[in-house]
């Protein structure tokens, strides 16, 4: 294939190249309309992205932050099953396919054959437009929702979706990843409701018989009591000039909070624990809030321990704990 590899570089200059021909007043308007549409209730008869100016400019401004969540995710579960590739590949709701980006990325040169489902064609028709001669799939229009079947594939990702859907819906679809896939993930924004949709959606993948890969060691019940806390974690993303826009402000990042579950059918070797907060770094120590086998803990790591002192220092938060020996 020619062009760049899939990476957060080359999507971005791909998502440069399609903003050119809008105006950047009128994508400001089209992504804040989006953005309060999104954060009330969407319903599941009609696609939120009308056309190709909505498509652009939500893209534009939440692609990349997409993209970098679900990299981390897959990449968690890469880390938990090292030696398995995955030959096929289903994007259901993906969209103009951030997720499809970070599969191609992180199995590079193993491509993985994708399929990207999704009802909105203008959504689909962006995404084709911004793959082409980077990241190969098959875009198709589909309804996602009770009626959806999927072909037996090794990987179905569902990023930032579920909330688009009604819990009957939602449930029937990650059901239907369980039916058909080995390994699914699944990404929602890291708020208290996306991290309760992500719960029910593992809660599902366990009963079906899935192993939990990554964030959580173990595949019991999440340590969390319901209403005090939320699981999530957080990917820096660097801001288009159409972000800094929108949202103000100058910085020339962010960071996309998301929580995510990544589950499996075949062998697995889960975190000992995870970082669950960024680490905090004070004067000869590092403290790291950890969930691990036997729930949630603190660890205090100093420089008496070493070689793990400097680790933790350079430790991030959503990060296995311990670092594998070749780290």
């Amino acid at each position: 294939m020619n062009g760049s590899p899939a990476s957060a570089e080359s999507l971005r200059a791909a998502l440069a190249g399609v903003v050119d021909g809008l105006p950047p007043s009128g994508a400001a308007r089209a992504v804040e309309r989006l953005i309060a549409h999104y954060r009330g209730t969407t319903p599941t008869d009609a696609p939120v992205l009308r056309d190709r100016s909505d498509v652009v400019a939500y893209a534009a401004y939440r692609m990349p932050a997409t993209f970098e969540a679900a990299r981390a995710a897959l990449a968690a579960l890469r880390d938990a099953a090292p030696d398995w590739v995955p030959a096929t590949h289903t994007d259901v709701g993906g969209g103009t396919g951030a997720a499809t980006w970070a599969v191609a990325e992180l199995w590079e040169g193993q491509g993985p054959r994708t399929r990207v489902l999704d009802w909105a064609e203008p959504a689909l028709a962006l995404g084709r437009e911004l793959a082409a001669g980077v990241v190969e799939a098959d875009w198709r229009r589909e309804r996602v929702g009770t009626a959806l079947r999927l072909d037996e594939t090794d990987l179905v990702t569902v990023s930032y979706v579920l909330k688009e859907l009604t819990e009957q819906d939602r449930a029937a679809l990650v059901a239907e990843a369980a039916r058909a896939a080995q390994a699914v993930v699944i990404v929602e924004p890291g708020t208290p409701d996306g991290y309760e949709r992500i719960i029910a959606a593992r809660t599902l993948l366990v009963e079906s018989g899935f192993t939990v890969a990554a964030p959580c060691p173990h595949s019991g019940a999440c340590p969390i009591v319901p209403g005090t806390d939320w699981c999530h974690f957080a990917a820096r993303v660097s801001r288009s000039s159409l972000h800094r826009k929108v949202k103000g402000g100058s910085l020339p990042y962010e960071d996309e909070k998301y929580s995510y579950v990544a589950a499996v059918r075949f062998p697995v070797t889960p975190a000992a624990a995870r970082i669950t907060r960024r680490p905090q770094i004070r004067k000869g120590q590092v403290l790291l809030e950890l969930c691990g086998s036997d729930g949630l803990g603190r660890e205090t790591v100093t420089k008496r321990h070493g070689p793990l002192y400097k680790q933790a220092r350079d430790a991030e938060w959503g990060d296995a704990w311990p670092p594998a020996e070749d780290a």
